[in-house]
C-alpha cells in the first residue's frame, strides 16, 4: 500500500505541475477512494479503528499535499 500511495502522488505532483487544472479531479478521486478505505477501517472496535484507519487518512493528506505541490512549484515559473 505504501508504494502505491507513493506512486499516486508522484505521478499527481507531476500533472499538478504540467496539468495544474486537469490534476484536481484525479486527486480528489483518490482522496475519495482513501476516505473510503478509512471510514470502513474505523468501524473496527476501539484502538483497532484507529489503527486500521491511519494509513487511509495520512495516504490522503499525502496525496493532497502532492498535487497542491506540483500546483505551487508551476505557479513560481517565471514565464
Amino acid at each position: 500500500m505504501i508504494i502505491a500511495i507513493i506512486a499516486v502522488c508522484a505521478a499527481l505532483a507531476v500533472l499538478g505541475f504540467l496539468l495544474p487544472r486537469i490534476s484536481r479531479h484525479p486527486e480528489r478521486g483518490t482522496q475519495r477512494t482513501l476516505g473510503v478505505g478509512s471510514r470502513l477501517g474505523g468501524k473496527a472496535p476501539g484502538l483497532l479503528g484507529r489503527v486500521f484507519s491511519k494509513p487511509f487518512r495520512s495516504g490522503s493528506r499525502a496525496v493532497g499535499r502532492s498535487g497542491a505541490a506540483g500546483r505551487r512549484a508551476r505557479g513560481r515559473l517565471p514565464f
